[in-house]
């Protein structure tokens, strides 16, 4: 059987820190279990630091717990080709980084709660990963799975 990819977003990543009981925790969980492969990427890291140390400083150490125990791996920084690949899809700079990032490690899925830039964009199709929500993923996961 074959472990999917699953890329983790700032916002997944964030959700996942806050709530013991939302569907990013259970990706965290599937992780923890060796059911999934979870990745981020450098800048995904950057900003999730930059995220908590505004918001909920406290929670830098959960952060790091969660990501050890659910073996979260850090893919490499893009390269130029894989960050115009995702120019075309994601207009927003920051988002398009997160993007090729996924694209990078060869994610199977891209799970973040952006609707405004990701979650939902009509150019996502042309990305060979589809991109959701954490409760999006798990729904795709059984799917597979099953």
């Amino acid at each position: 059987m074959t472990v999917e990819r699953v890329f983790l977003d700032t916002s997944a990543l964030f959700a996942a820190v806050l709530s013991e009981t939302g569907g990013a925790r259970q990706l965290l969980k599937l992780g923890e279990a060796g059911v999934i492969a979870l990745w981020v990427g450098p800048t995904v890291l950057a900003e999730i630091d930059a995220v908590l140390a505004r918001k909920s400083p406290a929670s830098k150490t959960r952060l790091a717990l969660l990501l050890d125990r659910a073996g979260v791996r850090v893919g490499p920084t893009s390269d130029a080709a894989l960050l115009a690949q995702a120019q075309v899809v994601v207009v927003y700079p920051p988002d398009a980084g997160v993007v090729a990032e996924a694209l990078a490690v060869q994610a199977a899925y891209l799970v973040s709660l952006d609707r405004q830039q990701l979650v939902g964009s009509p150019h996502a199709e042309g990305l060979p990963f589809p991109i959701g929500t954490p409760g999006d993923c798990l729904a795709w996961l059984r799917e597979r799975l099953a």
